[in-house]
């Protein structure tokens, strides 16, 4: 290796660290319009939706880390279940982490398990998605969730 190849070696180097430096300065920013413009709205749609079946659900924010919505066993104050999209420390581009935590009955212990958001959407993706399709993920999950708890024998 010649002394110009091992510098220009060294020069890409710290170009790939600048570059992945300047990402995770941008992606908390990032996570947080996702939360405001899809995250939120997605949330209050669905909750709005449950109140009409006695079901009562609500928004918890951990500024920058992660963002959840709870919801109820029917006509209870006692959680059911939890989605919450959280953004893994040093995180350099939207490679979000869910959280679906839940119980089965109104006296069983919580339950979680994680699994990657949406793996099916690139974390370049993250921020053109429609809070329909977010909703749908909810569901899924709940539904999920919910038929589980309903039919797996203890």
């Amino acid at each position: 290796m010649s002394e110009d190849e091992w510098k220009q070696t060294l020069a890409q180097c710290f170009e790939e660290l600048r570059v992945i430096e300047e990402c995770r300065a941008e992606t908390p920013e990032n996570f947080k319009q996702f939360c405001e413009f899809i995250v939120d709205p997605a949330f209050e749609s669905l909750a709005e939706e449950l109140r009409k079946y006695e079901i009562k659900s609500r928004l918890r924010r951990v500024k920058g880390k992660s963002i959840a919505f709870q919801v109820n066993f029917p006509k209870s104050r006692i959680d059911n279940f939890h989605y919450l999209i959280c953004l893994p420390k040093n995180s350099f581009e939207l490679r979000l982490k869910l959280r679906i935590r839940g119980r089965k009955s109104k006296k069983s212990k919580i339950e979680e398990k994680e699994l990657p958001f949406m793996k099916n959407v690139l974390p370049s993706d993250i921020l053109k998605l429609k809070k329909e399709d977010l909703i749908q993920d909810v569901i899924k999950h709940y539904r999920s969730f919910s038929v589980e708890a309903l039919t797996k024998p203890e």
